[in-house]
């Protein structure tokens, strides 16, 4: 494309050009030709009928002369610049503009056809060899009551009809020629408005194809032409930043295994080299474990995310009381509250409070808060659980009093393996996939999870669910702890 396409529009704007002015060279000269002669064919005969009605038909009522009628028809040949002859029916020529009048050896039409004559409105020829060149010829008859007395016979010169018509001919080649030029701002246009914003589009997607994801597509249009070029270059956007997010992934990936592998590696040799005793193996055993079961998670969690965006999530939707389920959710965190001396605070709306969705996803979620917040939360602290009912909505929230999120990071923490500054100091062991995961559920029941966090007060996340029509619960609300 980026070599012929160009060539091509020239080539057919070449051709429309040549066969433009063949069109005008062949069939507009004849055509030109034909009207000119019929034209003039009818203003000779108006001249014929003039001359044969008003003068011709007095001579032979002897109201004229035929001196009298030669000097008319000889002034009328000059204006008009035709040629003018008074013929009788048996060919003899009455008067003519182009001889004088010879009344006793008067000139003769040999093979005069009267009935050649009445058969044409006009003819084109020598005029039974009168002229050397070609003529147009009209008749009209010279007639008294049924009587035919004659005809009058006009001629024109066929040649100056040609120069007439080269002038016209001329005229259409220059409006041609100007038309030719004229449409060249077609051209002009097809290269500034499509062919070299395509150049520049095939560029950038030459340079897309070599793995420069990064080069701009330099096209200032609101057309199509500027829509592709948008599109592409939003196309090589979300490639690059996909590219960026695959090789953090795999940092941190391999981040994430490597510690843990690093350890369990390091204390196996340690016991196998005879560095650790045997009577502290269970110490050391029980930290593999844990390091094995880290590894486990992060695997899951990899698997589940990984479920969760490229073959989607099937809900199983059912109606549930959500209170109930936090009180089971917040006892699994009982023997770890207890370790930190972290207390629970659940201000629920009413005795039970129905939503409409996923059971065990949102048990999930709540799990995955909740941990989070233990892990940046410090001793003798408190974490708030709370529901509220607004309108159709249930609005579910975990406030916790840790070390909250910088400012500059809460647009991250959504992310795939984040992890704040902040919080590398107190998660060793966080994946950076839980509020990944946890962001999918809520969206895949079409609701909005927000955060609100002060550094150094604390963080809070807020969901939202869909409330039940099917039951409802006008219970005051109810603060445990």
């Amino acid at each position: 494309m980026r070599r012929t396409l160009y060539l091509k529009f020239l080539i057919a704007y070449l051709i429309f050009g040549v066969f433009g002015f063949i069109i005008v060279d062949t069939f507009m000269e004849q055509m030109t030709m034909n009207r000119l002669e019929r034209d003039k064919a009818d203003s000779l005969y108006r001249e014929a009928t003039t001359i044969a009605e008003n003068y011709a038909l007095s001579v032979y009522n002897n109201e004229t002369s035929l001196t009298s009628l030669k000097e008319t028809i000889d002034k009328i040949a000059q204006i008009t610049g035709s040629k003018i002859q008074i013929v009788s029916p048996s060919g003899i020529i009455v008067a003519s503009s182009l001889t004088e009048l010879n009344v006793d050896e008067p000139d003769v039409i040999q093979g005069f056809d009267v009935t050649a004559l009445r058969g044409s409105f006009y003819s084109v020829g020598n005029f039974y060899n009168t002229f050397s060149t070609q003529h147009i010829t009209v008749s009209s008859p010279i007639t008294s009551g049924y009587l035919v007395h004659g005809y009058v016979i006009v001629s024109y010169d066929t040649q100056k009809l040609k120069e007439n018509a080269d002038q016209l001919l001329n005229i259409d080649y220059i409006f041609l020629f100007i038309l030719f030029l004229l449409s060249l701002i077609i051209l002009i246009f097809f290269t500034e408005l499509v062919y070299l914003p395509l150049r520049r589009i095939i560029a950038a997607t030459e340079q897309y194809a070599s793995g420069n994801l990064h080069y701009e597509i330099t096209v200032d249009s609101d057309d199509e032409i500027g829509y592709l070029a948008a599109s592409l270059a939003y196309m090589a956007q979300e490639l690059a930043k996909g590219e960026d997010n695959q090789k953090q992934i795999v940092a941190n990936v391999s981040h994430d295994f490597r510690s843990p592998l690093t350890s369990i590696k390091g204390y196996l040799e340690a016991m196998q080299d005879g560095t650790i005793p045997e009577e502290m193996y269970p110490k050391y055993m029980g930290i593999v474990i844990a390091e094995s079961e880290r590894l486990i998670k992060l695997t899951n969690n990899l698997l589940t995310l990984n479920n969760l965006n490229t073959n989607g999530m099937m809900l199983d939707i059912t109606d549930f009381d959500i209170n109930n389920v936090i009180r089971q959710t917040v006892s699994t965190f009982e023997g770890t509250c207890r370790e930190k001396m972290i207390s629970m605070d659940l201000t629920l709306t009413g005795n039970m409070l129905y939503v409409k969705a996923d059971l065990t996803k949102i048990q999930q979620v709540l799990y995955n808060l909740i941990d989070n917040a233990i892990k940046f939360s410090g001793k003798n602290s408190t974490i708030h659980i709370d529901t509220n009912e607004k309108g159709n909505k249930v609005f579910i929230s975990v406030k916790d009093e840790g070390i909250g999120i910088p400012k500059e990071s809460i647009p991250l923490i959504f992310d795939r393996f984040y992890k704040s500054d902040l919080s590398r100091g107190k998660d060793k062991k966080g994946t950076g996939l839980g509020l990944s995961i946890t962001r999918e559920i809520i969206r895949a029941h079409d609701e909005n999870i927000n955060v609100i966090s002060t550094e150094g007060v604390g963080t809070e996340f807020i969901f939202s669910l869909p409330i039940s029509e099917d039951f409802t619960d006008e219970d005051d609300v109810i603060t445990e702890a």
